[in-house]
């Protein structure tokens, strides 16, 4: 939509819009208003640079880069898409486009140019911020697009006192946009990772963050306004900019790093006094397992967060040791509730119930739960049904996928877990990844856990693939400890001594490492389509 389109905005309209609205923009305006000359962002250059920008520059800046989308004709219910690796700049695009109502959709930086294309295509963005380092990736998928973004190059360092690109500086003021949004306006579409098939664009709107996320995450204690919070989640998943949404939304400091490096985190949580920190159970073991970890001073640290995986209780312990000042919490969540879902803070692993690694904690305020078998009947184990204000408002564009998401006025999150007469949830598998073989359902991480009990194995994924006798043949990925030696049969022998015959694995592949996303989770759809079943099936 060209500027000559959009339709005139007169006083009193904006007015009235802004009396009682509540987005996620005018909350980065009423901070900066309130505690503007608080640090809000605290940014980790790569060449040891650090910048600190408050919470009234962070407004500044966004605006200017708001009026700047303006004037190219950007506004309510365009779509902004971002592909860049540099966090900062994620933060200050994203919320411009929040202010003048358009919604905000990254593209993961280590995409190709098919992935970028479809993501393009679905989403049909009006504007396309783009890093020199993605660039020939970019045009690439552009060149071949059915969509027409205006595009923009966000290369080097915002200045954040005074300017932003090239392409925005010129016509641009640090003035607030004026814009007329409403609460249910997308602010997101996060496209999932895909597992089953295409990703699926989740919609979120402005309500979905702000009127459930962001108060449970503070009511919790989850965050609190005197957090300096290590940012370390990628900003273009849901858990990076949820994550910095309700850190902001607290009034807490941010702390954007440029790696995910273990000695490189360490220094950082001393010379920032990072409070908080959250990431998945491998890039804890990643830290104890440091060189540096002995002398590192962890002193600072009031909370550590763990999600994407089973409670580490190595690294807990040792981390514990090291930080006893120290309180662990234990967190579920989905893109498609908006970031929400369950939290348990424990201090020891003997605070875990039941010892049970698999906890999830119990869920938070403003979402309700339900445990179904595949009958829709209520289980003790099945999957997990959920209600909230933070449900999306559907997967963009994609009707059909939008219903078969929800049942009986539930959202079906598609993971199996454990409820116990406390309320406590106890993460199982993902449904998709439970192996239907020889007419029986096997879970893949049950599976795994017994897997996990062999001597000298690191790591390990389970999967199941298409086979002509058992319909699904169990295989297992196994990564051996450093200088362990590891024989495949030694390892079924021992599953068969441990779990029914149906559920021992039917190979057990010796292998360096796992795949795995940017944030430790295990990429099983990359196991699955690297390994071919023999002719004759398996025995």
């Amino acid at each position: 939509m060209t500027t000559s389109e959009k339709p005139a905005l007169g006083c009193r309209a904006i007015q009235e819009n802004m009396l009682r609205r509540a987005t996620i923009g005018d909350m980065l305006r009423r901070q900066a208003a309130r505690i503007g000359n608080r640090p809000a962002v605290i940014i980790l250059g790569s060449d040891g640079s650090r910048s600190e920008v408050t919470s009234a520059a962070l407004n500044r800046a966004v605006n200017k880069i708001a009026n700047g989308l303006a004037g190219q004709g950007i506004g309510r219910s365009d779509v902004v898409a971002m592909m860049a690796p540099d966090k900062d700049q994620y933060a200050a695009v994203y919320f411009a486009s929040l202010k003048l109502g358009a919604a905000f959709t990254p593209i993961n930086p280590a995409y190709r140019s098919s992935e970028v294309t479809r993501q393009l295509d679905d989403a049909e963005p009006a504007a396309f911020f783009v890093s020199r380092s993605v660039a020939d990736v970019a045009s690439s998928a552009i060149a071949v697009s059915c969509s027409n973004p205006v595009t923009i190059s966000c290369d080097g360092e915002i200045d954040w006192a005074v300017s932003t690109w090239t392409q925005l500086a010129d016509s641009s003021t640090d003035d607030e946009p004026e814009s007329i949004i409403d609460e249910n306006d997308l602010a997101l579409v996060m496209y999932t990772s895909g597992t089953e098939s295409h990703p699926k664009g989740v919609a979120i709107t402005h309500r979905n963050m702000l009127t459930s996320t962001t108060p449970a995450w503070v009511m919790t204690e989850y965050v609190n306004q005197s957090d300096v919070f290590l940012l370390l989640a990628p900003l273009h998943t849901t858990a990076g900019l949820g994550t910095l949404t309700t850190l902001l939304s607290a009034g807490a400091t941010v702390v954007l790093a440029h790696t995910t490096d273990p000695a490189v985190v360490l220094e950082i949580v001393k010379s920032e006094g990072i409070t908080n920190t959250s990431q998945t159970p491998t890039f804890y073991n990643r830290l104890v397992a440091d060189p540096t970890f002995a002398i590192a001073d962890l002193t600072s640290l009031r909370q550590c967060h763990i999600y994407g995986g089973k409670i580490p209780k190595r690294a807990v312990s040792l981390i514990s040791e090291a930080a006893p000042g120290v309180m662990w919490a234990t967190y579920w969540g989905q893109s498609e509730l908006s970031q929400l879902g369950s939290i348990g803070f424990f201090k020891s692993i003997d605070d875990v119930p039941g010892g049970d690694l698999r906890w999830i904690g119990v869920p938070v305020p403003y979402l309700e739960v339900r445990v179904v078998d595949e009958k829709g009947q209520e289980a003790g184990v099945g999957e997990l049904l959920c209600r909230s204000p933070s449900v999306m408002a559907g997967y963009y564009k994609n009707t059909e996928a939008s219903e078969a998401a929800f049942t009986d006025g539930w959202l079906r999150t598609g993971d199996i877990v454990r409820r116990d007469d406390q309320g406590n949830l106890f993460f199982y598998d993902r449904r998709k990844d439970v192996i239907k073989t020889g007419g029986m359902n096997v879970s893949s991480a049950e599976v795994e856990n017994v897997l996990a009990d062999f001597p000298g194995v690191a790591d390990v994924a389970v999967v199941g693939i298409e086979d002509p006798e058992w319909s699904e043949a169990i295989v297992a990925w196994v990564v051996p400890e450093a200088l362990q030696s590891i024989e495949p049969d030694d390892v079924i022998e021992f599953c068969k001594k441990r779990i029914a015959g149906y559920k021992v694995p039917k190979r057990v592949y010796i292998v360096e490492d796992l795949p795995r996303d940017q944030q430790g989770k295990v990429r099983k759809r990359s196991i699955r389509s690297s390994l071919r079943v023999e002719k004759d099936g398996f025995d």
